[in-house]
C-alpha cells in the first residue's frame, strides 16, 4: 500500500525547478560532508510508521514541518527560538537547500532536520497525528487555471494534512499572490477538520508572534504585495 501510494502522490509535480546556479566548492563540501548528518535517512519508512522522534537524539516537545522552506531563513529562526521542539524542512530546490544548511550550521542548531525532495514522501510516511504544526510559507501558487491541481493546497493534501497534525494542532499558509489566496480560502472553507483561526479582518494580514520573514517576502513587499497569513486549527474528531 505504501508504494502504491508514493508513485500515486510523486505523479504530479507541486514545486518548480530543482536546480539553479552552479554551486561554489564551499557549498558543494556543505552538501557532501555536512548534510548527510541532517538528511533524514532514506529510504522512508512505510506509508504511517515515520515517528518523528526517531529522527533526533534526545527527546523533543513537539515537531513542526515547513514545506518548502526556500532559503531557511524562516526555518532557522523558528529552531532557534524552540530548542526543544524538532524541526523538519523540506526542500527540493538544491540552492536553497544548501543555503538552509549553511543558515543550520552557522547557528549551530541541532534540533532540525532535512529532506531535500517533494514534502509528500515525508508527510505520507509520518505516523498519525504525529505534528503539532505544518507551515507552507509562499508556495507556488501555479497561477494557470491549467495548472490549478498542482497547487499545494487541495483535498488530496489537506487530507494527509489533517492525518499527520494532532487534534489542536495548526496549520500555517503565507501567501502574496491573489490567486493562491482565494484558492486557499475556497478550498479550507470546503473542510470540516480544519478550524479558521481568523477571528478579525486584521488577522488575515498579522503575522504569528515571533514571525521571521523571508527575503522574499521582502522582495515582495516592495513590489506592493501584501501578505495574507492564514490560519487553522485541526479539530479533533473529524
Amino acid at each position: 500500500m505504501g508504494e502504491d501510494r508514493s508513485v500515486r502522490r510523486t505523479a504530479r509535480r507541486v514545486f518548480g525547478r530543482r536546480k539553479g546556479p552552479a554551486l561554489s566548492g564551499r557549498k558543494l563540501r556543505l552538501l557532501a560532508e555536512d548534510y548527510p548528518r541532517f538528511a533524514i535517512p532514506r529510504p522512508l519508512p512505510a506509508a504511517g510508521m515515520l515517528d518523528p522522534q526517531d529522527l533526533f537524539p534526545r527527546p523533543m516537545a513537539g515537531f513542526v514541518l515547513e514545506i518548502g522552506f526556500g532559503k531557511g531563513e524562516h526555518l532557522v529562526a523558528a529552531a532557534q527560538a524552540a530548542p526543544d521542539c524538532g524541526f523538519i524542512g523540506c526542500e527540493p530546490y538544491l540552492n536553497g537547500l544548501v543555503a538552509g544548511l549553511d543558515g543550520i550550521m552557522a547557528a549551530g542548531l541541532g534540533n532540525v532536520r532535512l529532506y531535500d525532495d517533494d514534502a509528500r514522501h515525508v508527510l505520507d510516511a509520518l505516523r498519525d497525528a504525529s505534528l503539532d504544526r505544518v507551515e507552507l510559507i509562499h508556495p507556488d501558487p501555479w497561477p494557470k487555471r491549467r495548472h490549478a491541481r498542482r497547487r499545494f493546497i487541495g483535498p488530496e493534501n489537506l487530507d494527509v494534512l489533517a492525518r499527520v497534525l494532532r487534534p489542536g494542532g495548526t496549520l500555517l499558509v503565507v501567501t502574496d499572490d491573489p490567486v493562491y489566496r482565494r484558492w486557499t480560502a475556497i478550498q479550507m472553507s470546503e473542510r470540516h477538520d480544519f478550524e479558521w483561526l481568523a477571528a478579525r479582518a486584521c488577522d488575515w494580514s498579522t503575522p504569528p508572534p515571533g514571525w521571521v520573514g523571508t527575503r522574499y517576502q521582502r522582495k515582495a513587499a516592495r513590489a506592493g504585495r501584501a501578505d495574507t497569513f492564514f490560519r487553522f486549527r485541526r479539530r479533533a474528531g473529524r
